[in-house]
């Protein structure tokens, strides 16, 4: 049997750790990205997050007003919700929803600014207190972990292990999770969603037809919204309506398939206990620019960050993609491979060529850039370029003396104001 344990509301859950009366009250975490990392004033702070999510940057300063972070200098709101407590849902308050919405709909609502470091601080606690709970154990996000009990627990045991699982974590943790286990675990995920908030779930192979066939597709992961109006044109509305029309649903496709067979019960996923970083990323939202100079001097910054993180972490991407997203809800983006080890000033200038390839809206002001690296060459075997060989001696340099004296310590001229 494979569980599935998800951390409740987490961002929430953890800034109730430390501030008591935000409990019971309609609480919303805010996610607008700290643009400060392009002023000279930054203070950005590198967090290896493992294999769980991309790199993230945090500011050290503290502010006692979580919801000046979210204001310009003419005092408009900007962000969205990155989640909310339930509380706060019960007023139709939902994750990704603008924070000025939000408070539309819930005038009471308690705006907190992230913390990451106490986010990662944390999930780690808890994968640590899991080892020692579940023989196999994986963490999927930094929230979600899934396990192996197969001959751990005896199957009539498995409710009473996760109820008590679930109450030592709030006790040791003061985190409240949910729980789900199955015979997989794309259905334990599903059964954990079911259980929330706090609650425990077990769906046994005598119960699988009883609990899956009355959900609505959207239920399941996997099955996103074009998917989700796909399967209803069809009158195809819940996972028992699917299950029956195998041959419409697996003519989509390869993933219809894989779906199809997910949500049938008939296909599986090994735990695995060593997942592996397989990309690394940058992002930052700011209020809309159409200065094209000063963009570049953004990509300069972004790029700066984003060589530390690869330097940091030792690896050597060959894949890179660069985004930008626009004003009007448009957006682009570029991929390129590129078989070599960069230095530092080869790494900005290719960021800027792809900057310039993906901005293919340059009468749009631009609210979001982002660049990802990923297929590490330990990953994806591929083999670098002998006739692209870099001196990166001088960027490992500069790395060490950021490392001691933060990042801002050493810039390109160009990146300043």
């Amino acid at each position: 049997m494979k569980i599935h344990i998800d951390i409740d509301c987490f961002f929430v859950s953890a800034h109730r750790i430390k501030d008591k009366s935000l409990v019971s009250v309609p609480v919303g975490v805010g996610g607008r990205s700290d643009d400060s990392i392009f002023t000279e004033a930054n203070r950005a702070k590198f967090i290896d997050s493992g294999s769980l999510t991309s790199v993230f940057y945090q500011q050290s300063l503290k502010r006692d007003d979580d919801l000046s972070c979210f204001m310009d200098r003419y005092g408009d709101l900007h962000g969205i919700l990155t989640t909310s407590s339930y509380e706060a849902r019960a007023y139709g308050v939902k994750t990704a929803m603008s924070i000025k919405e939000a408070l539309r709909l819930c005038p009471s609502l308690r705006v907190i600014a992230p913390d990451m470091g106490l986010y990662h601080d944390l999930s780690n606690r808890l994968h640590r207190f899991l080892e020692l709970k579940i023989p196999i154990l994986e963490q999927a996000s930094i929230d979600e972990f899934y396990g192996d009990i197969t001959g751990w627990i005896d199957d009539e045991e498995i409710e009473d292990f996760i109820n008590s699982l679930r109450e030592e974590i709030r006790k040791e943790l003061d985190l409240p999770v949910s729980i789900g286990v199955a015979n997989t675990r794309y259905i334990a995920k599903l059964a954990t969603t079911l259980a929330k908030p706090f609650g425990c779930r077990v769906v046994t192979a005598l119960e699988f037809d009883d609990f899956i066939n009355p959900l609505h597709v959207r239920l399941f992961p996997g099955i996103g919204s074009s998917m989700m109006q796909k399967l209803n044109a069809l009158k195809i509305y819940t996972l028992g309506d699917l299950r029956q029309r195998k041959g419409t649903v697996c003519s989509w496709g390869h993933y219809a398939k894989e779906i199809y067979k997910r949500v049938n019960g008939e296909s599986d996923a090994p735990i695995n206990s060593k997942t592996k970083r397989k990309s690394i990323g940058i992002s930052r939202a700011f209020s809309a620019i159409f200065d094209r100079h000063e963009l570049r001097r953004r990509v300069a910054v972004l790029s700066r960050h984003l060589i530390f993180a690869v330097q940091k972490l030792d690896v050597i991407p060959t894949t890179f993609t660069f985004g930008i997203k626009y004003e009007l809800n448009k957006s682009s983006h570029v991929s390129k491979t590129k078989l070599k080890e960069f230095d530092e000033r080869e790494f900005r200038d290719f960021c800027m060529q792809m900057f310039e390839l993906a901005d293919s809206y340059r009468r749009l002001h631009v609210i979001r850039l982002f660049i990802t690296c990923k297929e590490f060459t330990h990953i994806s075997r591929r083999e670098l370029s002998l006739l692209e060989i870099s001196d990166t001696a001088l960027t490992k340099k500069i790395h060490t003396v950021r490392e001691k004296y933060g990042l801002d310590i050493l810039k390109w001229g160009g990146e300043l104001n």
